[in-house]
């Protein structure tokens, strides 16, 4: 069963369809919860939350084929308020491993903070990007804006991450 016709028996009232669509994305959301709130706990909640807002909403999805995308939206939107919610900006990113294994920790824990400090739609493409290996085209889908922003929101989030961590490690990586 392809994940079109998923979506359109669960728009139909099957409930393990819908069970399989969210178990099938269940390890990228994750990551993406985790990399926006930094604990294991809180992401897991995000997950459950994000399933449970898709199930009620489920409805409201116009494409079928854009389910996976839709379910990231409202994940990504729970985090952002979540964020607001607790007031806390933990600096500690979970660095990408080929970052990670470059780079010293007082360089990890220097660029995590610069990365927090950054806008938060600079932070989120980010996160998408180098985080979530995400494409540019995908990302501009998701958060339903121009690819021609999306790329001028990396260039400029790049050059902030440059101008904050320092040209040395910033230019390296980007």
């Amino acid at each position: 069963m392809t994940t079109e016709e998923r979506v359109a028996a669960a728009l139909n009232g099957d409930d393990e369809a819908f069970y399989e669509l969210v178990s099938a994305e269940r390890e990228r959301l994750y990551r993406i919860a985790y990399a926006y709130l930094k604990n294991e706990a809180d992401a897991l909640e995000a997950l459950q939350e994000a399933a449970c807002r898709a199930y009620l909403k489920l409805r409201k999805l116009k494409e079928r084929r854009y389910f996976q995308t839709w379910l990231t939206r409202i994940l990504i939107h729970y985090c952002i308020d979540e964020q607001k919610r607790k007031r806390r900006m933990l600096p500690l990113y979970e660095l990408p491993q080929t970052l990670a294994q470059d780079l010293a920790l007082d360089d990890k824990l220097n660029l995590a903070l610069a990365i927090d400090r950054l806008q938060p739609n600079y932070r989120h493409i980010i996160i998408l990007k180098y985080y979530e290996d995400m494409t540019l085209t995908d990302i501009s889908k998701l958060l339903e804006k121009p690819e021609g922003t999306v790329k001028t929101w990396l260039h400029q989030a790049l050059k902030q991450l440059r101008a904050a961590y320092g040209q040395k490690g910033g230019e390296e990586y980007a």
